[in-house]
């Protein structure tokens, strides 16, 4: 069986060797414990789920049944990026679910980090549980969890939509094949399975997605805001050779606003943060210095070109104190 606890002298996977070691045992481990049965999987298209999706495809290729929620939260084009990899180049056995307006609506006057993660976690599932119906034979419902995952749940840090398991009445065995990994151990395991390098080292991005960059109660102008902010980020980073250099950037738009200037006339708008930072094993972080002129480039493009924003402010906190997400 796939093991449940990282062995205290397991070795780093930092070679090909090494993770094709693990490919070889984690193919075996899902075999024995699926056999001929199918596995969903929740298919955010982010590097975890990737990867499991790739490692269910080498053992139990057609078994596998691939679900992609759109949930509203989700950076721009991502949907749309999502569709073309997997079901056009990979041919991947994929359900594409819209459900925007299902967990907005549930998300509408909540402010709590944790029940909103809680909400969008639930949700997911209940998400899952109805494909599932429309299926025959589905007994287990893969996850992209990872070790850091676990750590933080574990230590009481934070909840985590892929530590924790099952609702009770939901039959479902967890398949979690890179549970004992760090993410730079799932990166190299993802090319070794032949994934895209750019979505094999694509940033992380969170279960809960844009949610968590939306502190506060959630509304749709202000979560627009921060998946508008967010692409104009990573089209500059991309630009200025930033992309493979930081391991993860994103804006966060939190539910304040103060007094500006837009057009000659006093603008009460929200603002805008910059967060990027760097790691290998996301349990301590640094942050990236962002070249001046280019902090003021993208200053200038958020505050003109996303409606809502009149400032934009740069996190300089690491981990710890902070964590990598605001909520």
């Amino acid at each position: 069986m796939v093991c449940d606890r990282r062995p205290e002298d397991m070795a780093r996977i930092t070679t090909p060797e090494l993770a094709d070691a693990f490919i070889e045992e984690q193919v075996a481990a899902i075999r024995e414990q699926v056999g001929d049965k199918k596995v969903l999987l929740a298919l955010s298209g982010g590097v975890d789920s990737s990867v499991v999706a790739a490692l269910l495809i080498k053992a139990i290729g057609d078994q596998l049944v691939s679900v992609h929620v759109n949930h509203g939260l989700l950076r721009k084009g991502e949907p749309e990026q999502v569709i073309e990899v997997f079901r056009n180049q990979m041919k991947a056995n994929l359900v594409y679910v819209d459900a925007t307006d299902r967990f907005l609506d549930k998300l509408a006057g909540v402010t709590d980090p944790e029940q909103k993660r809680k909400i969008i976690g639930g949700e997911f599932i209940e998400v899952f549980a109805e494909e599932a119906r429309k299926l025959e034979g589905i007994e287990f419902l893969a996850q992209g969890t990872i070790w850091p995952d676990i750590l933080e749940s574990e230590n009481g840090i934070k909840a985590h939509h892929n530590a924790g398991g099952l609702p009770e009445d939901m039959d479902f065995e967890l398949v979690e094949p890179v549970k004992i990994l760090f993410k730079d151990e799932v990166r190299v395991v993802g090319e070794r399975l032949g994934l895209p390098h750019d979505m094999v080292y694509r940033q992380p991005f969170p279960g809960p997605g844009l949610g968590v960059r939306c502190p506060g109660a959630i509304t749709r102008d202000r979560l627009e805001a921060v998946r508008e902010s967010d692409a104009i980020l990573r089209e500059e980073f991309a630009k200025n050779g930033l992309a493979g250099k930081v391991w993860q950037y994103f804006t966060v738009v939190p539910d304040f606003k103060s007094t500006g200037i837009k057009d000659g006339k006093r603008a009460f708008e929200w603002s805008c943060i910059v967060r990027a930072i760097n790691t290998t094993d996301v349990m301590q972080c640094t942050v990236e210095n962002i070249p001046y002129e280019l902090m003021c480039h993208i200053t200038d493009r958020i505050t003109h070109e996303v409606p809502g924003i009149n400032r934009v402010l740069y996190d300089f906190t690491p981990k710890p104190t902070g964590t990598v997400e605001f909520e």
